[in-house]
């Protein structure tokens, strides 16, 4: 079935491609893409009306999660708007979502993303899809940690993912033996959380924030990469504003985006 939803502030090129998810393809006008074992193709109608295509039912709210569509990003951009600095970013993109990431995938994707850029995080994360993960007609799931469980840094050369295969093969073990729990860190605050992933080899605050983010929805997480330092450097030499206390995350989105843009 199509499943068609109205949302005003929603800019889906710049959400999925802003650097918080790896597996969105353009193609023909639609957005495809697998997210939590499901493929769909997505349309931008104009209107704020988009259209998710060939999906079930029962997927309906997977996609409304995913997109995360029941947060009031209205309410949140008013909230933003205090700061002169946020009022700008919010207003020159304001239809930046957070999407909710499954864990595992978020974890994998991330500590592939160290020191890399764009296009050689998707090609590696297309090639470990194509070696470990399941195989559909609409393409690769991404591969569960069960089907990783034993893979060694050498099994993982083929993706040419560098010293990154390490931080992988100990991120699956230590997942595999529970010495790390991602089930576990759902119930954890921000900051016990970042510090249960950063047992994971390779994991620092960064890749730390970025799954706590992108993969649990902990909006006061908050990625920091060189664009975000220099922002807080430029502008918020002080520290960052009230007004984004416990949207952290959230807001950190409208920063890079203006960030980039502007080349602060």
């Amino acid at each position: 079935m199509d499943y068609t939803f109205t949302c005003e502030r929603f800019d889906i090129r710049r959400t999925l491609f802003c650097g918080q998810a790896f597996r969105w393809k353009e193609l023909d006008g639609r957005f495809c893409g697998i997210a939590g074992g499901r493929y769909a193709e997505i349309s931008d109608n104009g209107d704020s009306t988009y259209t998710v295509h060939g999906i079930e039912k029962s997927d309906i709210s997977y996609w409304q999660s995913y997109f995360d569509l029941d947060t009031d990003y209205d309410a949140l951009i008013k909230q933003f708007s205090e700061d002169e600095h946020m009022r700008l970013a919010c207003k020159e993109n304001p239809g930046i979502r957070v999407l909710r990431q499954e864990p595992f995938e978020t974890l994998i994707s991330f500590i592939i993303s160290q020191n890399n850029n764009i296009k050689r995080i998707t090609g590696i994360i297309d090639r470990l899809c194509e070696s470990f993960g399941e195989k559909t007609d609409r393409g690769y799931m991404f591969p569960t940690l069960e089907k990783l469980v034993g893979v060694t840094a050498e099994d993982l050369a083929p993706l040419r993912a560098g010293f990154r295969a390490r931080y992988i093969v100990d991120a699956v073990e230590k997942l595999h033996s529970t010495e790390v729990s991602l089930d576990g860190i759902k119930a954890m605050d921000t900051t016990a959380a970042r510090e249960e992933l950063k047992k994971i080899k390779g994991v620092g605050d960064k890749v730390a924030d970025c799954v706590l983010l992108f993969g649990y929805h902990k909006t006061d997480a908050f990625p920091r990469d060189v664009w975000i330092k220099r922002i807080e450097q430029k502008l918020y030499p002080d520290g960052l504003p009230e007004c984004i206390k416990g949207n952290e995350g959230i807001a950190q989105q409208f920063l890079f985006d203006y960030a980039r843009t502007h080349e602060i």
